[in-house]
């Protein structure tokens, strides 16, 4: 009888410790982008500054330093894409930048 009692204990700790683990993975894929561009100040919405990628894809960074936002600006970039949010701006796919540099 203990050994049944335990077996089941034993069981339904691993399913714990299972569903604790898919849950960390709530089956979002946290998307990254990375690459050269260009930054624009685009004259939407009141204006804003997003990146035209090197392979001309538009972001629209959420928390872009202001130290970055000079138009014409050539930067490397790491992002994770943001579809979780949405904007008013309408352009380009939302990122949140992770790293940032200047090109020379």
């Amino acid at each position: 009888m203990k050994r049944i009692l335990r077996l089941i204990i034993l069981l339904a700790l691993i399913s714990t410790v299972g569903l604790v683990m898919l849950s960390g993975c709530n089956g979002e894929d946290e998307r990254q982008v990375s690459g050269t561009g260009t930054v624009k100040r685009i004259e939407l919405e009141g204006g804003f500054y997003g990146i035209v990628s090197d392979d001309n894809k538009n972001y629209d960074p959420i928390n872009l330093s202001q130290s970055f936002q000079t138009d014409g600006l050539r930067v490397r970039f790491k992002a994770k894409i943001r579809e979780d949010l949405a904007s008013t701006h309408m352009w380009g796919t939302m990122i949140e930048i992770t790293e940032i540099e200047r090109l020379q």
